[in-house]
């Protein structure tokens, strides 16, 4: 496995870890009642599960399965490239959720999109018609 997939796949099980921490945390106050500022990191838990986790697995894995045209993946800079921006991107997004600041949220989701943007363009000529 190229070192980047493996960064990518291990953020990945970081951010796994992250969400289900705080859905348990919303579960617990949904349970009890305690703490009910709690109910804030509603959509950074969604945020990270869904964009975090398994957007950024998908990637890892599609950077290190994908086809390799005259044995060579090509580009690995660019791949770290996706891999800083996007996960820049995510802690943008979940920081403007949780302080309620929705510029915060579009500049972190602005990054996401350019970082799967690039990923898609980085993969697209390793794909075979």
């Amino acid at each position: 496995m190229p070192r980047a997939s493996a960064w990518f796949v291990r953020s990945a099980f970081l951010y796994l870890l992250v969400g289900f921490s705080l859905g348990a945390l919303l579960l617990f106050y949904k349970g009890t009642g305690f703490l009910p500022q709690v109910w804030r990191l509603l959509p950074a838990h969604a945020e990270v599960l869904l964009m975090a986790w398994l957007v950024q697995l998908a990637m890892g894995v599609g950077y290190w399965i994908l086809p390799r045209p005259g044995g060579k993946r090509g580009g690995a800079a660019l791949v770290w490239v996706v891999f800083g921006v996007f996960n820049a991107g995510v802690w943008l997004a979940v920081a403007g959720q949780v302080m309620g600041l929705p510029l915060l949220t579009w500049l972190g989701r602005l990054g996401e999109l350019v970082a799967v943007v690039l990923f898609v363009a980085h993969a697209w000529r390793r794909l075979r018609v």
